[in-house]
């Protein structure tokens, strides 16, 4: 069943509580390790560390790594109204590109301003592609998320259909980077959004994306399928 329009608008709208709102108990200690972690990816990147220590580490994570399968494993994806009745949007803070307790993010900071989507990001060592340069892979990622922001504020938020990228300079590593991100326009299910990512005052790159508003029952199937497959955490 297609959750209700003003329901659905709430389910994407946890995506701004999960990257705004502080974490505490278990959420703090989450995203505490998910630091930890995102620092020795960034530190092995580009450490010369002797072999017998890089064997050691990889002992330890791999003891921590058993360790955590014996714990239950929880539940990443809900429906609707479960989600927003329960954890509010806990599962955003798993994110590749936003999540703060996912040690793949940078994580970017995001933030609306009169109708605009704002955000910011470090990229690391992690995420080199040309020497210095962020890879350009991960700035179309980022910009996927970004403009997914924005489309999100129409109340009728989908998915991605169709995202381009025009690259106008190098993006550094290391440097605090600025995303925009607008709506230019709806037509029926189709949300148009662009958006601008700059370093300093030089633009790195513009980003246009379509995307597509949910039909009834799209997520739930997509859960579904993701149970059906055997890698649910809820099955």
């Amino acid at each position: 069943m297609e959750p209700p329009r003003d329901e659905k608008k709430r389910f994407f709208g946890q995506r701004w509580e999960a990257n705004q709102r502080p974490a505490s108990g278990i959420w703090a200690e989450r995203r505490r390790l998910a630091a930890a972690m995102r620092l020795v990816v960034e530190r092995l990147t580009s450490s010369d560390a002797p072999a017998d220590e890089l064997r050691a580490a990889a002992e330890r994570l791999e003891q921590y790594a058993e360790h955590l399968a014996t714990h239950p494993r929880r539940r990443r994806y809900e429906g609707f109204a479960e989600s927003a009745l329960a954890e509010g949007g806990g599962h955003f803070d798993y994110s590749p590109l936003i999540g703060r307790s996912n040690p793949l993010a940078p994580p970017i900071d995001v933030r609306e301003e009169e109708g605009r989507v704002h955000g910011e990001v470090v990229f690391g060592s992690a995420y080199e592609g040309p020497p210095g340069c962020v890879h350009g892979g991960y700035v179309a990622a980022a910009f996927d998320e970004v403009l997914g922001y924005a489309q999100s504020l129409t109340g009728a938020p989908g998915m991605t259909g169709r995202l381009e990228v025009v690259y106008r300079s190098p993006t550094p590593l290391h440097t605090r980077l600025r995303f925009e991100a607008w709506v230019e326009s709806v037509a029926g299910r189709k949300i148009t959004a662009r958006g601008t990512l700059h370093a300093g005052e030089r633009l790195c790159a513009e980003a246009m994306g379509l995307f597509v508003s949910i039909k009834p029952g799209t997520f739930e199937r997509l859960v579904q399928e993701r149970r059906g497959r055997g890698d649910d955490p809820t099955s």
